[in-house]
């Protein structure tokens, strides 16, 4: 009772007229900075710290709440629309729901995302509300060998499960883990792989790679590859902008998977979204496999549905995480723990305490932000499919132009330019040679972790490896990683048992035939 009784009180302090608006300029800023690529929510919030200084800590985390939800709906429409995500957390979205997209279902692609959005994040504001306490213990009880054994089960669920090649899959894989040891090593100060070049003692931004591959590699891609395809071809996209109820109903079970998957994530500083979205992703491809008329590949709203749900879950539980434990799970919660402390603040338990009116305000306006957003988006989600009707030269030439600006923006280097066209001819080889992306991904994001853990692990215990597989926890994920990888290795057994039985059946019945 106590805790609904201060959160009323949030919601009064929230939902006065001045800290609308600035939920509503958040929600605005946010999701038209994610549309561009290499310009997610984390660079709008970085580049809002100067502007704050003059508003009061309320209002400037409600609005900073704002732009970190509202950057996740804009990364996402540009993966959905243009195959061009603008942060690595909207990656896994773009697989199916651009093929929704190409096949005229753009508007419906952008209110399923809206609404997973919508779901993922206000089940997670809820679970943050009530179980903050909780989530100290479940977090504390993670050491280096639970984070390694983590990053383990991410390697091998994005390289194996979810790709269809596993050879591709782990090269894609080992490429993303070249990348991420590329610069100066943290514990002994040696350069790695630099070549002696200044430039890369700091490595390779994660956003240098993640738009070089999807969206300058799509973009030569498509001009060396497909060049004959004119504006004849355009996408037009048609329709509602909402979903059937037959849609509806496909969607849900993947929003609530979506919303289970992705909570847990929240609380663990494995890489922010990436993590829980591929696995809801792998989750519902698995799922799909099984049914009569699988519709992974040809654009299925489920594949699309469970990680937009999962996606927002996990920032939603970040922000949890980040307020009552002083964890930022992500680079936009890394900001924002540098905002509290501009303002004299430090989120933790103490937090509670010390600042009351400001964190039952802010937890407030996530309920706020969630129906601001979904208010805002699904009614333009055919205003955003018509940015399709750009003919494609000009569309394309505009995408290489906000890459180069989003990157040069984040560094200010014209070397991460020069990066940035050589990981994107790379982008373009991997998408020639149909290797997967998403295990490069992963691979950059958490190798470092999974580096640092296993450092750590064995330094404390004076070099015994076998520390990695003592703990409870760390045993459950390699358990639960082996009875993955079981079932996968048999559902292609049968997969493939099934296909050589049906050619058989055809060559009898053209033979027959004959």
């Amino acid at each position: 009772m106590e805790t609904l009784q201060l959160l009323m009180e949030g919601f009064a302090g929230a939902l006065t007229w001045q800290n609308l608006v600035w939920v509503f300029v958040g929600c605005l800023l946010g999701t038209a900075v994610g549309v561009l690529p290499g310009l997610g929510s984390s660079m709008a919030v970085a580049l809002l710290l100067p502007v704050t200084f003059s508003l009061e800590p309320t209002a400037a985390f409600i609005m900073f709440a704002g732009v970190y939800f509202g950057g996740l709906f804009g990364d996402s429409t540009m993966g959905i629309l243009m195959n061009t995500p603008g942060q690595a957390s909207a990656i896994a979205s773009t697989f199916e729901g651009h093929k929704m997209a190409l096949n005229g279902r753009a508007a419906q692609a952008l209110a399923t995302a809206a609404i997973g959005a919508f779901i993922g994040g206000f089940v997670a504001s809820i679970v943050v509300v009530f179980l903050a306490p909780a989530l100290a213990d479940f977090s504390s009880s993670f050491g280096p060998a639970e984070f390694f054994a983590l990053a383990v089960f991410a390697f091998a669920a994005t390289s194996t499960v979810v790709t269809d090649n596993v050879v591709k899959g782990l090269t894609a894989l080992f490429i993303g883990l070249g990348i991420a040891v590329i610069g100066i090593d943290g514990v002994s100060g040696a350069p790695r792989f630099t070549m002696d070049s200044p430039q890369l003692f700091d490595g390779i931004s994660l956003v240098t790679v993640t738009v070089a591959v999807l969206a300058l590699g799509e973009v030569i891609y498509v001009a060396c590859l497909e060049r004959h395809v004119s504006d004849k071809g355009l996408i037009r996209p048609k329709g509602r902008p909402w979903l059937s109820r037959k849609e509806f109903k496909e969607a849900t079970p993947a929003w609530l998977r979506g919303t289970v998957i992705g909570l847990p994530f929240g609380v663990v500083p494995a890489g922010g979204s990436e993590i829980p979205t591929f696995l809801a992703f792998g989750l519902e491809k698995r799922l799909d496999a099984r049914r009569k008329d699988p519709q992974f590949g040809k654009g299925a709203i489920r594949g699309l549905a469970a990680p937009e749900a999962a996606g927002n879950a996990t920032t939603g539980m970040a922000m949890g995480a980040l307020l009552a434990l002083g964890l930022p799970i992500s680079a936009t919660a890394a900001i924002m723990l540098a905002a509290f402390r501009q303002y004299g603040l430090q989120p933790g338990p103490l937090l509670f305490d010390r600042a009351p009116e400001l964190v039952w305000a802010l937890l407030a306006s996530f309920f706020i932000a969630m129906v601001v957003l979904l208010v805002l988006n699904l009614p333009f989600a055919m205003l955003w499919a018509k940015l399709l009707l750009i003919p494609r030269p000009y569309l394309y030439a505009g995408i290489t132009i906000f890459c180069a600006l989003g990157i040069y923006a984040t560094s200010g280097s014209t070397f991460d330019l020069l990066m940035l066209l050589g990981v994107g001819l790379l982008g373009f080889l991997m998408r020639a040679l149909d290797f997967p992306i998403a295990p490069l991904i992963i691979g950059m994001v958490l190798g470092p972790l999974a580096e640092t853990s296993l450092r750590d692990a064995a330094m404390s215990a004076n070099g015994d490896f076998s520390v990695l597989v003592q703990g409870p926890i760390a045993i459950a994920l390699y358990t639960l990683l082996a009875l993955v990888l079981a079932f996968t290795v048999r559902g292609r057994l049968v997969a493939r048992k099934r296909a050589k039985q049906e050619q058989k059946e055809e060559e009898l019945v053209s033979s027959s035939a004959r």
